[in-house]
């Protein structure tokens, strides 16, 4: 399925997950500007994942509805790359590889085989929006919306602090 949906430019409030023909199928809430965590709505408004930075850590957590773990994800070191690892427990391990000046990532799973694929549909000047289209049976569509939401959250706070580096 393919899903449209993007981050508010204050990082805090609701926004929309539309299908590819425009229809509302579920929501975002982004809770706070100050912190970095959401929880993603199916369209009867039911609370079906949700996403939030470990305590004192870079590692991104996705929880179902019922509070369980489903994931986690964390950044990779690479060289001309932005690679990420996404541990889905008995599930297996997702490897997420974007080339360095690209705004297109891929999802594989563990086998190599592609799992799902997303990219960044907005403009510098606007808040991170995406384009998701999964193929997995593994990973739910609300999970990868959660995962590609961590994804930019975690670049987000990077570029942060490498800005804040620069400056001091």
């Amino acid at each position: 399925m393919s899903l449209y949906f993007k981050d508010n430019f204050f990082n805090a409030g609701r926004t929309d997950i539309m299908n590819r023909q425009g229809e509302v199928i579920g929501e975002l809430d982004l809770k706070s500007a100050f912190g970095s965590s959401v929880d993603v709505y199916d369209a009867a408004r039911d609370r079906v994942c949700s996403g939030s930075f470990r305590f004192f850590s870079n590692r991104w957590n996705v929880r179902d509805h019922n509070d369980q773990e489903l994931g986690v994800l964390r950044m990779r070191m690479s060289f001309m790359k932005k690679r990420f690892e996404y541990d889905a427990g008995p599930r297996g391990t997702f490897e997420i590889i974007s080339p360095a000046f690209s705004n297109e990532y891929e999802i594989a799973d563990h086998a190599g085989s592609l799992a799902a694929r997303f990219h960044r549909v907005s403009n510098w000047l606007q808040s991170g929006a995406y384009h998701l289209h999964n193929e997995s049976e593994e990973l739910t569509d609300w999970e990868l919306v959660t995962v590609v939401m961590g994804i930019h959250e975690i670049r987000k706070r990077n570029n942060s602090q490498n800005h804040s580096a620069t400056t001091h």
